[in-house]
């Protein structure tokens, strides 16, 4: 196996053959974009750096956010032997090719050796297994990069001799000015094309990216290479220049602006007026213009409270599953169980019961204040609490037969029914239900309701 020494050499890094993510790879703490809270003044990365101190390090992010290129930094500011390593493509076998090449390093050369492994959550335990002692005595210092939560990808032993540090997905205001750099780099850069951008083919080229540097600088290079040169020289790249480069068409679809929140309420409402149709319209555009997948999600979770409630208990439950079954999958294929949950969520029964009662309530608690607590639900647990009058009175519902008639309100509200459940679904059931209780009628009742709440 050839280990891949050369993989950041600046020459090879440089050339104009290289794509553009290649030749635009930061040098310097000083040239990265994004990760402030790792690389800012007097943070970790940067305290490492400027301290010239190697621990080892798992960078755990999503992709094209600089795992790598911090690895490289690191490696040229501290002056050491760097070896980047495949875990998908070496072996036990190679890791002590490279163990014993780090120690003549460290004999001959007194330099100390840093091994980048790309994608280290593929790494067996056998492979990972190999590290441990040769990190720990100080032979390597091992910079890892994964995708996958390391404390269920990296095995214990290894993990506890490492600093994992969180990468966050990159904003677009961090890609803008990515691009814009290469735009204007005439060493290793666009600069030299005289390109220009429109504002919508830029945002559209940001948004698009979802966060990766590497899709963003690859698609501005090839929108630039689209572009024909008009006489001068100059190079306009358009929006359709950028639905080129991308494969994909620009939707009207601002994340932060009004079209943003017309979509989500029209998505909504949709689901509210029980139409599945227009829901998976709104869904898919939202999807196809890059939204948050989980910032849906969420908004099905709330929905499933708030619209549908006890109407159908188990749809905050398929909700909560989307969400979950979304965090497991992933793009691309995350569109499915969040289409199944919106089908569902449209064609449930529907309530607010459970929303509206909580606002009524809220709303006694801002006009009324703290209303004392009726002593005869009050906990008593010392005999100074029974003395005083604390929990006489109570009447346990189990002795009743699982209710009965009794006071839980402060006195002021007493009377009071903020909870009124609809004739929809479920919903009915319990209505049933707490008109039987209030006549007195439970322990006829209770066994069909029992029925009727696991037939549901």
């Amino acid at each position: 196996m050839k280990l891949q020494k050369d993989l950041f050499d600046t020459k090879a890094r440089t050339t104009k053959k290289a794509p553009l993510a290649d030749r635009m790879r930061p040098r310097e703490l000083k040239e990265f974009v994004g990760q402030e809270h790792l690389v800012g003044s007097g943070k970790i990365l940067h305290r490492l750096v400027e301290n010239r101190e190697l621990v080892s390090l798992i960078f755990w992010g999503p992709p094209g956010v600089g795992k790598t290129t911090l690895a490289f930094i690191i490696a040229q500011a501290m002056d050491a032997h760097f070896v980047s390593f495949s875990a998908v493509l070496s072996g036990v076998k190679d890791i002590r090719v490279v163990i014993e090449e780090a120690k003549e390093q460290l004999k001959f050369y007194d330099k100390k050796t840093i091994l980048f492994v790309d994608e280290i959550h593929r790494f067996n335990k056998a492979q990972q297994d190999a590290f441990l002692h040769h990190v720990e005595d100080g032979t390597i210092t091992l910079i890892g990069a994964t995708t996958e939560n390391p404390s269920f990808e990296v095995n214990a032993p290894l993990l506890s001799r490492c600093k994992v540090l969180v990468l966050e997905q990159l904003a677009e205001e961090h890609l803008k000015s990515i691009m814009m750099n290469a735009l204007v780099d005439k060493e290793r850069g666009l600069g030299n094309l005289k390109a220009e951008i429109h504002d919508d083919a830029f945002g559209f080229m940001a948004r698009l990216a979802q966060g990766d540097a590497r899709v963003a600088l690859n698609t501005l290079e090839a929108a630039v290479m689209l572009s024909k040169p008009d006489q001068s020289g100059k190079r306009t790249v358009t929006i359709e220049a950028a639905q080129e480069s991308m494969q994909r068409k620009a939707l009207l679809y601002d994340k932060g602006g009004e079209e943003h929140y017309n979509v989500i309420s029209a998505f909504i409402k949709s689901m509210r007026g029980s139409d599945p149709d227009a829901a998976l319209y709104w869904l898919a555009r939202m999807l196809d213009a890059g939204e948050d997948p989980l910032f849906i999600a969420r908004r099905m979770v709330i929905f499933a409270s708030e619209d549908i409630g006890n109407a159908d208990p188990q749809a905050v439950q398929l909700a909560i599953t989307v969400k979950d079954a979304f965090d497991f999958v992933g793009m691309p294929e995350g569109w499915i169980p969040l289409a199944q949950g919106v089908t569902y969520l449209s064609c449930a029964p529907k309530s607010n019961a459970s929303y509206i009662a909580y606002l009524n309530a809220l709303k006694d608690v801002k006009e009324k204040g703290a209303l004392p607590v009726p002593f005869h639900i009050r906990n008593a647990p010392t005999s100074l609490m029974k003395d005083l009058g604390y929990g006489k009175g109570y009447k346990y519902p189990h002795s009743y037969g699982g209710y009965t008639e009794q006071t839980y309100l402060p006195d002021e509200l007493k009377g009071r029914e903020y909870y009124k459940p609809t004739n929809n679904g479920f919903d009915k059931t319990i209505k049933e239900r707490l008109a039987c209780y209030k006549k007195g009628q439970n322990k006829e009742k209770e066994t069909q309701f029992r029925e009727d709440s696991y037939g549901t």
